[in-house]
Parts: structure tokens; C-alpha cells; sequence
């Protein structure tokens, strides 16, 4: 998009640019990296890693370059959707990445934004921005994922407050979590999208349980989570009780256009710099599929730009977020492949003797990850082919019955 920059643009970029320079290294592309290091099965690296993560979030808020679109009132710099994106283009020519830190910003921030109490903005969003909590998404289950709102933790009310029990699954980052955002049961007498609310829930209250799913990078990214009988206060409530679908929905949306958009340490300036160090740049083949790694690239940053436009002027995105997502999960599969195929036979190697440290083995191994992370692919599909395209919706036959009536 720089290259269509307006003058108001040109000096922003040329402000970003020059905070990078003062505040940042250049990316070198190698495992000199840090933030390379999300893959990194090793303990010690992963926290390290995180340290770093929050330590570049405290240094964005500090400086007044944390959150760029959201509002000033909470550490925001309520800026546009275009300076969002030039700054997210700067950024990633150097050594820096928000990680989880920025996920979780992206996944609680509109909800808290849209729906939560003045006191929970004033609590919750500045610490958050920077990076001084951390946070974790409590939504799906072994028996709700693709259908989520069949969800069955429950919520039951306790005093001033509520008891929740239940298990989730597919937690991104719960192990280093200070507070979930959390959706329970609390009315199974309604139909199933009616009878839930969406709650914060404290990580370290007791009860809580954080069990890692190790995956087959030797990375544990996901979590199961057990919750029993944990204490949760009436004023965590996020918007109205048996109501929390809505802000849900407004999760999910940011989710999904969240990983749709993402910055990744395997963009297209690695996978060059791995292609040169392959010694493979005049190959014809190679460079017609840099070419659509760059193409991918770029067009997933206008379509994200298209979407942050809409909802930041109250309009509904043209763009749906599962194209995003969809066509993120595509680009991310078609890049790293196209790194690994550019090594030739030396990336079967792993460990010691793969070349570059075998990043790019784990972020060919890593690359399933993203077509669970924020909804199935064919869940989006299902979605894109309702929403996007108008096609007649699946048969819901459970959709206006009593839950309880469904379990039974």
C-alpha cells in the first residue's frame, strides 16, 4: 500500500520508521532472530521469548505506539485502519513481534471495547495493551468447537456472584495467562445462542487447571483448561447475563480477521532471504512462487485494511473475516512450503543439522496449527458460503430448542 501513500501517510510512516530505528534491530532473516522464537520448543526459549514479547508491548505503550486504532481514552492512539497497517509494514523489517501479546489484545479488546463496563475499559485495557497481563480466549470444547455455541461449562449463580465448572480446549497461550475471556452455560432452558455469558475469569483462582496439548513441533501452543467450581464475581460479566453471544460474536469476528492479518517472522522477506541463502534466486520456478508469496502478502494487508475501514466507520466489512482467515491459512501453507522446497534435500535434515535451525521444518510442522486456531478452515468455508455468498444455511434443527432438551 506505500506506494499509495498520501502525504498524512508519508509522514506517519516516516514517524514509524524512525521509532523503529531508535527502538529496534533490523531482521536478519537467520535464527539470530528473537522473534523467530514462537516455535521454539525449548522451555527456556519460550520464556524468553514472552519476556521479550511483553517487554516490546511496554515499549509501543510508553512511546504512544501501542493499540493505533483504539480510542486515546484507554492507551490508545486513536488513529486510522491505513496507519495501522504502514506501521505493521515497518515493523517487519525488524526483530521485534508482539506474539500472544498482540493476539490476546485483538481477541479482548473489542468485546471490552464494545461491550464492557466503564469500570472493566478502565481495569482491564491499558494493562492489556501493555502487555502488563496477559490473556487467554476460554470459548471452545471437546464438545463444542465447530458448533460453539454448544457449549456445555456451566455457570450457576453463587451470592453476589457465580460457580463455574466445565473443560476447554484449544487454549492459545493459557499457561502464561493472568485472565480469560470465558463463555459459560447459564439458562440451559433457553435455546442454545441465548443462555450463555460471557464472563473474565482470574487464571490463578482456584480451580482453574492448565494442562499443555503438546504438538508435533514438541510445542505446547494449545492448552486444556479445567474449571471446577471456580468463584467468579457478578462484575465480570462482559455485557448481559445469558446474553454473551453477542460479544462472542465480536470475538470471533476480530479472531479471525486477527489471524487472517497477523505479521509473521516466515513473510516474504524470509522466505527470500532463505531462497537466496539456497542459492536458488535465478531458478524460474522459485521465483514464480515468490511472486505469489509477495502477491499473498500484499493482498492480505488490503483486505485486512478493507475490513479495519468498515468497523471502525460502524459499517458492516465487505470483506468477510473468513475470507481472511481462509486465504491467511492458504498463504501461510504455499510460503513456508515454498522455503522448505528451496532448501532441496538438506530440509529433511532436523535439529543441529538443518539449515537455519530447522525453522522452517517447524513452520512447515507448525502450519496445521492455524486451520484449527480461530475456527476449522471448513467451518469458515461453511461461513464464507452463507454469509459471503448468500447460499441457503445448513439444516439447524437444534437451533430454537430449550439446550438442555438437546443433551438429553
Amino acid at each position: 500500500m506505500h506506494f499509495r501513500d498520501t502525504a498524512e501517510e508519508a509522514a506517519f510512516r516516516a514517524e514509524a520508521r524512525a521509532f523503529l530505528e531508535a527502538h529496534a534491530t533490523p531482521r536478519t532473516g537467520t535464527d539470530a532472530d528473537w522473534s523467530r522464537d514462537a516455535s521454539a520448543a525449548d522451555p527456556a526459549t519460550q520464556a524468553e521469548f514472552v519476556r521479550r514479547c511483553r517487554a516490546w508491548a511496554a515499549t509501543l505503550y510508553d512511546a504512544g505506539w501501542a493499540g493505533i486504532t483504539w480510542p486515546r481514552a484507554y492507551g490508545g492512539r486513536g488513529g486510522t485502519p491505513a496507519q495501522s497497517v504502514i506501521f505493521s509494514q515497518e515493523a517487519a523489517a525488524y526483530d521485534v513481534t508482539l506474539g500472544f501479546v498482540g493476539a490476546a489484545q485483538q481477541l479482548v479488546g473489542p468485546p471490552l471495547l464494545r461491550f464492557g463496563s466503564d469500570a472493566q475499559r478502565e481495569r482491564f485495557l491499558r494493562p492489556l495493551l501493555r502487555g502488563d497481563e496477559m490473556w487467554c480466549q476460554l470459548f471452545s470444547e471437546p464438545g463444542a468447537g465447530s458448533d460453539l455455541a454448544a457449549l456445555s461449562t456451566r455457570a450457576v449463580p453463587d451470592g453476589d456472584g457465580w460457580r463455574v465448572s466445565g473443560q476447554k480446549v484449544w487454549t492459545s497461550g493459557a499457561q502464561h495467562a493472568d485472565f480469560g475471556i470465558l463463555l459459560a452455560r447459564t439458562d440451559p432452558e433457553r435455546p442454545k445462542h441465548k443462555g450463555i455469558t460471557f464472563f473474565i475469569v482470574d487464571m490463578r483462582s482456584d480451580g482453574v487447571e492448565v494442562r499443555p496439548l503438546v504438538q508435533a513441533t514438541g510445542l505446547a501452543h494449545f492448552n486444556e483448561v479445567f474449571l471446577t467450581d471456580v468463584a467468579v464475581r457478578s462484575d465480570a460479566v462482559v455485557g448481559d447475563v445469558h446474553g454473551g453471544w453477542a460479544p462472542a460474536r465480536a470475538t470471533l469476528a476480530s479472531e479471525a480477521g486477527m489471524i487472517g492479518g497477523a505479521g509473521q517472522s516466515s513473510g516474504y522477506d524470509a522466505v527470500l532471504a532463505a531462497v537466496r541463502a539456497a542459492g536458488r534466486t535465478d531458478d524460474p520456478l522459485v521465483r514464480q512462487e515468490l511472486a505469489r508469496v509477495w502477491t499473498h502478502q500484499r493482498l492480505l494487508e488490503f483486505l485486512r485494511y478493507r475490513m479495519q475501514s468498515a468497523i471502525l466507520a460502524g459499517r458492516r466489512p465487505e470483506v468477510d473475516p473468513s475470507v481472511l482467515k481462509n486465504l491467511f491459512v492458504a498463504a501461510l501453507a504455499h510460503r513456508v512450503e515454498t522455503a522448505l522446497d528451496a532448501t532441496g534435500a538438506a530440509g529433511m535434515l532436523d535439529g543441529i543439522d538443518a539449515v537455519d535451525g530447522g525453522f522452517w521444518q517447524r513452520q512447515v510442522t507448525g502450519q496445521f496449527a492455524s486451520r484449527i486456531g480461530g475456527g476449522t478452515t471448513e467451518v469458515h468455508r461453511t461461513m464464507i458460503g452463507e454469509r459471503a455468498l448468500g447460499l441457503p444455511a445448513e439444516p439447524r434443527t437444534d437451533k430454537d430448542v430449550p439446550w438442555v432438551a438437546t443433551v438429553r
